[in-house]
């Protein structure tokens, strides 16, 4: 019902599933908050943003101001101190000689996750190819818990924070895959990590190649030692051997012969993997699942990265979600959903902490932008992007040339653009053989093989760079937020330029999308959005160390062809 202050247009708010549910934050995260109010007459309006603990008591008050005089539109920008829930309420009043007449709108809710559900830069790699050896007779011995350690020290040193492995169970026997998908392996095929049980156990257990739960345990407790969390893999499918298949055949679909049904995804075909069916025995499922959370979080596992969600009951996760959050907040789940953008955004209000996007794909000037806007304004409040370079899955075509440029231009978008990002191993020696022409698979994908790299023996690598960029988004806390990404106007469509700003913290970045040829074009940069005053300023550029003298009008340069790909600059501010 509208109160005698009618409060309208408030943003952000999410109603999804009948109910506002919560906007995602995380502690000291500024959120604009804005809303139409109204009242009849003259009298003139006053409005704050209340905020509210979960148990209504109130946290802060922040006054609202009018940013377009006549338009009835206000503004505030707030923050919460800890992670928690909390709700905000818009207060109005109007007072006059006779009278002060007072309104409020609904409660919205707000939720701070810990900082890592916004924040993290994360490094993916299969511990069976982390100290494989090639032996002289052409066999290959896998590498395990106690091998994929001793390089957690180096991902460390790049400034990773998130180390996440694939599956890490048992994995099925039966239509085992080879070498490049085959479907004629051969015996010593380690076969795919995603088609998850047989014998030794499903989803709670470990597999025998890669060592015992000790072994886990302790490649757990080494990386945390360095500063690294570890996120698990949660794959919601089976291989045909996996335990749930005998004990619980309702769960998976059944074709006309009774027969149970592989996954596909038209054209791939996945016979060695078996879908979950989720309509006969929601409960079981679901308290299954509850349980193998459990289980590897009492494993000092915070952090699940969910293998294609999309392809499960939006309830379900909204269900299970909402579950864990209440018993353990720290919790963050990163959904592996490359779909359409209504299933992506649904995932997101159903309770998913971060998701992976399409920046892969988006390589020109316009599109980044326009992708960068939607992530930062319209959606935020909902989605958190994760942007990844690569996966074992995606073999982008823009990297298939193998121009190290090209893949330092990329690992700076996707580390400065926003908070998380990622990569998959080999990234860093620039890997990018494809498996066939036209399409975006890895050849000789590491998904059904092992690969054995010698780090050491690399010739050339992009970690000096990627530890750089990792150590700027450390020491900025710009970088580390959302909702503060502005782009600003080159003359040249090789060249893209934005900003972010987080109090005193100002950073600029300038990209030249060309890896093969240097460009020049003048960026004009909005002064108003910076937040400086005058038309000139001093820019430090963190990736060299050089000092320029820039206005709001400024010619700039980078050729890729002598290491100047980008310039992260930090403003000094006066």
């Amino acid at each position: 019902m509208i109160s005698r202050i009618a409060i309208s247009d408030v943003s952000p708010a999410i109603f999804f599933g009948g109910e506002f549910i919560p906007v995602k934050a995380v502690p000291h995260e500024q959120i604009k908050i804005s809303a139409t109010a109204v009242i009849e007459g003259h009298e003139k309006l006053t409005a704050e943003v209340v905020v509210h603990n979960a148990s209504g008591r109130v946290v802060s008050r922040h006054p609202m101001l009018d940013v377009a005089p006549g338009t009835n539109h206000l503004e505030a920008t707030i923050s919460v101190p800890e992670v928690g829930d909390y709700f905000f309420i818009i207060e109005a009043d109007s007072t006059s000689d006779y009278r002060t007449v007072l309104g409020s709108s609904e409660k919205y809710p707000l939720r701070a996750d810990r900082n890592r559900a916004l924040v993290g830069a994360w490094y993916e790699f299969f511990p069976r190819s982390e100290g494989a050896v090639k032996n002289s007779d052409g066999t290959i011995t896998s590498g395990n818990f106690t091998t994929a350690a001793l390089r957690i020290p180096a991902i460390a040193a790049m400034g990773f924070d998130v180390l996440y492995l694939p599956p890490i169970h048992p994995i099925g026997i039966a239509h085992r895959k080879g070498a490049n998908n085959s479907l004629t392996p051969t015996e010593s095929d380690p076969g795919v990590p995603w088609a998850i049980g047989n014998a030794d156990g499903g989803h709670d257990a470990i597999n025998p190649v890669l060592g015992s739960m000790e072994d886990f345990e302790n490649f757990v407790a080494t990386a945390g030692k360095h500063g690294v969390e570890i996120a698990l893999d949660l794959a919601l499918q089976t291989s045909p051997d996996h335990p749930w298949v005998q004990a619980h055949p309702e769960w998976f679909n059944k074709r006309a012969d009774g027969t149970i049904a592989y996954a596909e995804n038209p054209p791939k075909k996945y016979q060695d993997i078996y879908p979950i069916n989720f309509d006969d025995d929601y409960i079981g499922i679901r308290d299954e699942v509850l349980r193998i959370i459990r289980f590897w979080a009492s494993k000092a596992i915070k952090i699940f990265r969910v293998d294609n969600p999309h392809t499960k009951p939006v309830h379900f996760w909204q269900d299970v979600l909402a579950i864990i959050n209440s018993e353990d907040p720290d919790i963050v789940f990163l959904a592996e959903a490359f779909t359409a953008p209504a299933m992506m955004h649904a995932l997101g209000k159903a309770g998913f902490h971060q998701s992976y996007t399409y920046f892969t794909w988006r390589t020109n000037k316009w599109e980044l932008t326009e992708y960068g806007r939607e992530l930062s304004n319209q959606t935020s409040a909902f989605f958190r992007p994760n942007f990844w370079v690569n996966t074992p899955d995606i073999n982008p075509f823009h990297l298939q040339s193998g121009n190290p440029n090209t893949f330092a231009l990329r690992a700076v978008l996707a580390s400065t653009l926003t908070p998380s990002w990622g990569m998959y191993a080999g990234y860093e020696l620039c890997e990018h053989a494809p498996f066939k022409e036209g399409g975006e698979e890895y050849l000789n994908s590491e998904k059904y093989e092992i690969k054995v790299r010698d780090w050491t023996k690399a010739q050339k690598s992009l970690a000096p760079l990627i530890t750089q960029l990792n150590e700027i988004r450390k020491n900025n806390i710009a970088l580390q937020r959302l909702r503060n990404l502005v782009f600003h106007t080159t003359d040249s469509d090789a060249v893209i330029a934005y900003s972010k700003r987080d109090g005193d913290n100002l950073i600029l970045v300038v990209v030249n999308l060309d890896p093969s040829f240097a460009q020049g074009t003048m960026v004009h940069w909005d002064m108003p959005s910076l937040g400086l005053s005058g038309d000139h300023f001093v820019a430090k550029d963190l990736l060299d160390g050089m000092t320029y003298n820039w206005s709001s009008h400024t010619f700039v340069s980078l050729d890729p062809t002598v290491g100047k790909t980008a310039h992260i600059a930090q403003v000094k501010l006066p």
